[in-house]
């Protein structure tokens, strides 16, 4: 089977905007003492988790903020209960439905950026219906402007697979033991290890890597074959 990065499809004449964001969000960490990391991760994104609930939920409305290793700890362990058992839950992670505004047409498929995805709620029910699997999403808390305005769900993709490290030293190739932090780039060309997903969802986000949203061939073919607009497949290498 083969696989492709999800990305937009920019020869449309689609106009969607969405000004929105999570309602909260893990904050980033200070320098690590070993290797020297800070921040926090993209692509982490669970709009269906709700930290309404927790009593300090102020702690997670300023994500832009950057706190001790052990702080994030603490504040991690707030969260694990309300997260699904399968999320990684780093610096830096998304929680709850964007909130804010949208304008503009929008196809099936929206990305409001390379690692957030959208699909409108008819689109996730006819690629249900043709057997697509991993199609996890929360309707936006978003006000339109203009008529017919979209109903819109955002992705929660569960992570899978990693990338080859050809070319990574082995040095390089271990997260960093202290704080968790990769110490390599992207490596090139990305190349998928098809031994780590022996039994991946149609559609979901690299474990290691999760600013990239991958589909499966069948995903891919069924949007064509459906005539969804909105987005592109570029395909992975793998092995």
């Amino acid at each position: 089977m083969k696989f492709y990065v999800v990305e937009e499809d920019r020869t449309t004449e689609f106009t969607g905007s969405l000004r929105a964001r999570p309602p909260w969000g893990f904050p980033g960490v200070s320098p690590c003492d070993a290797c020297g990391a800070a921040g926090g991760w993209a692509g982490l994104q669970y709009p269906c988790v709700d930290l309404s609930s927790l009593p300090e939920r102020q702690a997670f409305e300023n994500p832009g903020r950057q706190v001790s290793l052990e702080e994030f700890s603490r504040l991690r362990e707030r969260v694990r209960p309300l997260a699904p058992s399968w999320a990684r839950l780093e610096p830096g992670a998304d929680f709850g439905p964007p909130t804010g505004t949208g304008s503009g047409a929008f196809g099936d498929l929206f990305m409001q950026n390379p690692w957030s995805l959208y699909i409108r709620r008819e689109a996730v029910e006819r690629l249900q219906a043709a057997g697509i699997q991993g199609l996890s999403g929360c309707t936006l808390n978003v006000q339109y402007r203009g008529k017919n305005p979209p109903e819109l769900l955002a992705m929660q993709l569960e992570l899978h697979g990693r990338l080859h490290l050809d070319g990574v030293s082995p040095e390089m190739s271990q997260a960093c033991s202290t704080c968790g932090m990769p110490r390599h780039g992207l490596p090139q060309p990305p190349t998928l290890d098809l031994h780590s997903i022996p039994e991946p969802p149609d559609l979901f986000r690299l474990h290691d890597w999760p600013t990239f949203i991958v589909a499966s061939e069948r995903m891919a073919d069924s949007v064509r074959r459906l005539s969804l607009t909105g987005v592109r497949f570029n395909e992975l290498a793998a092995r």
